[in-house]
């Protein structure tokens, strides 16, 4: 009869907790954006910095968990300490204080004009209560776009209240030329917070500082986590990776999903505090603080010339192919990891279900987590076995295209918890265990965690910088139905790029690393010690 290993329980553990503290925030993190009404193209150009930072943090961090070798569970602590404090200062972000409330950071009204508005008074703009009273929009008129301002009457200017929207009357102007006959008929108008208020707002800046800090902790502590794990299985279980990292994927959906219940029935406006969610984030923070603790780390032999051994390795044409690829799929999981949701919200305020909107995204991430990666993160290792790294790779990229299409798709919000079961799986999951089993594969003795984040570097680095950036802009400019399709595009061409440029041949896919031993400690650990399915 086969039994658990419980050598391997601590690292089960720590993924298990490490991403349940993860799964009630991170996929909230551009909505809390939204919400504070800043614009998506602002919101990319915040998340393409973001990734070049993680660029530079996780190689040096990976360095110095290799080259200190007897402090990797003092570094690993550190970083899930400050991950965790910096989520948790959300909570203190200051509240709304503008007179014109606009739900989820902006709003398309229906108004009236009663007579013909003017150009603004430099007056507004001097107004000590400009930002708290004030908000930009666009406005069509009878074919025509137009540019103003729409002022509450709490501004104390004795401004005319022209604009009637509901029971409400305000003032709107003009911030552009005038053009068009102005009549009291009915008009659309899109509101959002005027630009320089944004920026001139200390929340809007601690809001960054926060975001910045704890996700750059999140995505260098994921790092680690990786190498940590394929020390702990050695050279012979490394196919057994994704038996671990799917105890991961369990918490994530499992706390996403009980964030969105909580969250949905906590409050009963469109905007959702987000209280619980933080709440449920730091209680398993402590739980995974616990388990690290726990953890009894491999005393593997280091390398004395860390860069060396890595530079040697990258200059290799199939891993310089590898990691543009690696690159390219970063690329497509930023624009869905962070402009997903932010689609979903669109399409909620077309079809009209922006009162169950955060029960809706904890259902998708709980499908994405515990149907369509438990799955996959337990057969990965099998799967990578049997195809090898080029065709899963190949066959990821087709997917993804297939994903993307249907998400530009959706009818209504509730569809898309059915395309996420069925394709988060197959796309992200057997993607992220191929790139980090190869980083295994090919990372000389010693040097796991300096690979791991390179790797981790092009993919969601420089990949997520990219595709963050273009994702904002194109879902300012196109909207999210338009962008997803234009992704789809770019993912079945990277699809058919990755089949022409790799090497088709398994035995040819990398350069295995040469006189690797397992840790002592581990040969007294058997396979048949192991769980089949569980492992």
């Amino acid at each position: 009869m086969v039994r658990l290993n419980r050598h391997l329980l601590p690292i089960k553990a720590h993924f298990f907790f490490f991403m349940a503290a993860m799964g009630p925030i991170l996929p909230q993190l551009p909505v809390i954006g939204k919400q504070m009404g800043v614009p998506p193209d602002l919101m990319g150009y915040i998340l393409a910095i973001l990734p070049i930072l993680y660029v530079l943090a996780k190689p040096l961090v990976g360095f110095l968990a290799d080259y200190f070798m007897s402090l990797r569970k003092f570094i690993f602590i550190s970083l899930i300490l400050v991950m965790t404090l910096a989520f948790a200062g959300f909570y203190f972000l200051p509240g709304n204080n503008h007179f014109i409330q606009l739900e989820e950071g902006s709003a398309q009204w229906n108004v009236t004009l009663q007579e013909k508005p003017h150009e603004c008074s430099p007056m507004i703009y001097s107004s000590k209560r400009f930002c708290q009273t004030a908000h930009q929009a666009e406005c069509n008129l009878e074919n025509t776009t137009f540019s103003a301002l729409v002022v509450a009457h709490e501004a104390g200017l004795n401004l005319s209240q022209n604009l009637i929207h509901g029971n409400d009357s305000l003032h709107l102007c003009l911030t552009g030329s005038e053009s068009g006959e102005w009549t009291n008929s009915t008009n659309a108008c899109h509101l959002q917070p005027v630009d320089s208020c944004i920026y001139g707002d200390g929340k809007f800046w601690l809001f960054v500082v926060l975001l910045f800090v704890g996700t750059i902790g999140f995505n260098v502590t994921n790092s680690i986590s990786d190498a940590c794990c394929f020390d702990l299985l050695g050279d012979a279980n490394q196919d057994k990776y994704g038996a671990q990292r799917v105890w991961g994927t369990i918490g994530f959906g499992s706390t996403a999903l009980l964030a969105g219940l909580v969250v949905n029935f906590w409050t009963s406006d469109a905007v959702k505090s987000l209280t619980p969610a933080l709440v449920i984030m730091c209680v398993f923070s402590l739980l995974d603080l616990l388990s690290v603790s726990k953890l009894k780390l491999p005393k593997l032999g280091g390398s004395e010339s860390i860069w060396s051994d890595v530079w040697q390795l990258v200059r290799q044409p199939p891993i310089l192919v590898f990691l543009f690829f690696a690159t390219m799929a970063g690329i497509i999981d930023s624009f869905i990891i962070y402009f997903m949701f932010w689609h979903l919200e669109q399409v909620a305020e077309e079809t009209g279900y922006m009162h169950q909107i955060k029960l809706i995204e904890g259902l998708v991430v709980a499908a994405e987590c515990l149907a369509g990666e438990v799955p996959f993160f337990f057969y990965s290792g099998k799967i990578i076995k049997k195809l090898g790294y080029v065709h899963c790779m190949s066959m990821c990229f087709f997917f993804y295209a297939v994903r993307l299409s249907l998400i530009a798709w959706i009818p209504n919000p509730w569809y898309l918890v059915g395309v996420e079961l069925f394709f988060q799986g197959i796309t992200y999951a057997l993607c992220y265990t191929c790139i980090v089993a190869y980083a295994s594969a090919v990372a000389p003795p010693g040097t796991s965690a300096t690979v791991q984040g390179l790797m981790a570097g092009m993919d969601d680095g420089l990949g997520f910088s990219i595709g963050s950036l273009i994702g904002g802009v194109m879902i300012k400019s196109l909207g999210g139905r338009e962008s997803f399709k234009y992704f789809a595009i770019a993912a079945i061409c990277t699809c058919v790029a990755h089949i022409v440029v790799r090497p088709t041949s398994r035995k040819q896919q990398f350069l295995p690393r040469q006189g690797y031993q397992p840790p002592a400690d581990q040969h007294h650990i058997k396979p048949a010690q192991e769980l089949q399915e569980m492992s």
